[in-house]
């Protein structure tokens, strides 16, 4: 999920291959750089606990490292770390040994994994469903965040709605990666209709599968969605776009039972992410026309 140009090597990956979102050839890790890199787990939380932080993140799900190497998609494998669920699982459960030694028991360790990676050949709530079991019976976890969607292959899965190309295009160094996007763009990045709470029926299954703390994601712009979420049997929300679009949204729900964001969906903030600043275009002074009119027609789509 990187590139050569910003991590200075060949980026590493499950198996071997080409990322075409980066783009960017990538290598199978060697049975050493396994070992090496699932103990860099263990020390990125030392530092963690330097700077005084109280939790820790895991992140195994959209396509990051630890969901290559539990998708089928991306890990093509024939050794322990390849095949069965199992096998596909040892990685993780191996950076989650040293992540707990390190946490030790006055640090919180919270696991964003997917629930499906939105697409035909990926993981299915079957195989997530063990995932999520293993973290809580075998890895010591303290809570899930249920997402879902591989940004390589799936990103919209993730986010919901449409991806403004032009503006995406816009914020990207100059080069040939902006034109491919522009021409190609709406083949790569296809739209996934958007619905408050959209990860929310899977999420119900695994809330009743599990006993540990589950943290819900996935379109919450209102209290009154939130309060359903919670009402389920969740234990935290957790929201990104609401508050780029609302800084004050919470603030806004402990004052009125009926708040509620005017995030329009149209996913400029994500479009931004090649930019120095990530931001809602409701907060943005004089865009490009051209910016404005496709914007305006992917708002509440």
């Amino acid at each position: 999920m990187s590139h050569k140009n910003i991590c200075n090597c060949t980026p590493i990956s499950a198996s071997s291959g080409f990322n075409i979102y980066s783009p960017t050839i990538v290598k199978g890790m060697k049975q050493s750089e396994i070992v090496a890199i699932s103990k860099a787990f263990g020390e990125a939380v030392k530092l963690s606990r330097e700077a005084g932080m109280d939790a820790v993140e895991i992140h195994a799900g959209h396509g990051y490292l630890i969901s290559q190497f539990l998708s089928p998609y991306t890990n093509h494998r024939r050794d322990e770390y390849g095949g069965s669920l199992e096998n596909r699982m040892r990685f993780m459960k191996m950076c989650m040994e040293e992540v707990m030694k390190a946490a030790g028991r006055d640090m919180a360790v919270l696991v964003k994994m997917n629930m499906r990676d939105g697409f035909k050949g990926g993981m299915e709530l079957d195989e997530t469903l063990e995932v999520a079991r293993t973290l809580q019976d075998q890895c010591g976890a303290h809570a899930l965040i249920l997402s879902g969607g591989f940004v390589s292959r799936a990103p919209m899965y993730v986010m919901r709605g449409a991806m403004p190309i032009r503006t995406m295009t816009h914020y990207m160094p100059v080069g040939w990666l902006p034109v491919g996007v522009h021409m190609a763009g709406r083949l790569m990045i296809p739209t996934e209709p958007f619905k408050e709470a959209y990860f929310l029926e899977d999420a119900l299954k695994f809330r009743e599968a599990l006993k540990m703390p589950l943290v819900y994601v996935g379109g919450l712009v209102s209290r009154e969605k939130i309060d359903e979420v919670l009402g389920h049997g969740f234990e935290f929300v957790s929201m990104a776009r609401a508050l780029l679009n609302d800084p004050a949204f919470v603030n806004h729900m402990k004052e009125d039972e009926h708040a509620r964001c005017d995030c329009g969906h149209s996913n400029y903030c994500i479009a931004r992410m090649y930019s120095l600043e990530m931001a809602c275009h409701k907060h943005m002074q004089n865009p490009p026309k051209s910016i404005i009119k496709e914007i305006e027609k992917l708002e509440y789509k």
